[in-house]
């Protein structure tokens, strides 16, 4: 399977967030040509600054793994993971990121981060980064996300 196919995974994801109004970003665990786990944002749902779409899918690949060692896995995700989950992501031994849209605030796998802290990993083997794969829809998730926000914003000052 290629990387476009699993990111339409993460992509569904995405989309769920979006239904919930969270951020819209999905990821997908793949190992073995096979997804062993799923998550989108549900930070504003929990209430929980940690619940992010990469967070969840590591969570749910250990348990269905039963090993928090993610050797050989490759996590697909919408958005370029953020520190917190590129640590998750590194102590998880995830071998390859295939994110679709960078993130220019908090992105920490080339865009505000250098991406040799993942790469090169101080912490065990390098991780493999791939970039923009369907950037355009996953793109479009986030400015449709924001611009209704900005909206209903607008739209309560009246």
């Amino acid at each position: 399977m290629t990387h476009e196919h699993w990111m339409q995974h993460a992509l569904k994801e995405a989309e769920k967030a979006l239904e919930k109004g969270e951020v819209p970003i999905g990821a997908v665990v793949v190992l073995d040509d096979k997804i062993i786990g799923r998550g989108h944002n549900l930070s504003e749902t929990l209430q929980d600054a940690t619940a992010h779409a990469e967070m969840i899918a590591i969570t749910a690949a250990c348990g269905n793994q039963t090993s928090w060692r993610l050797e050989g896995a490759t996590l697909y995700v919408t958005v370029e993971p953020c520190p917190m989950c590129s640590g998750a992501i590194l102590l998880s031994r995830v071998g390859k990121i295939v994110y679709g849209a960078d993130d220019p605030r908090f992105g920490a796998c080339g865009s505000v981060q250098d991406v040799n802290v993942i790469a090169k990993n101080p912490f065990g083997p390098p991780v493999e980064v791939v970039r923009n794969i369907h950037y355009n829809e996953c793109q479009a998730l986030l400015k449709t996300f924001f611009q209704k926000l900005r909206e209903s914003a607008t739209a309560e000052e009246m």
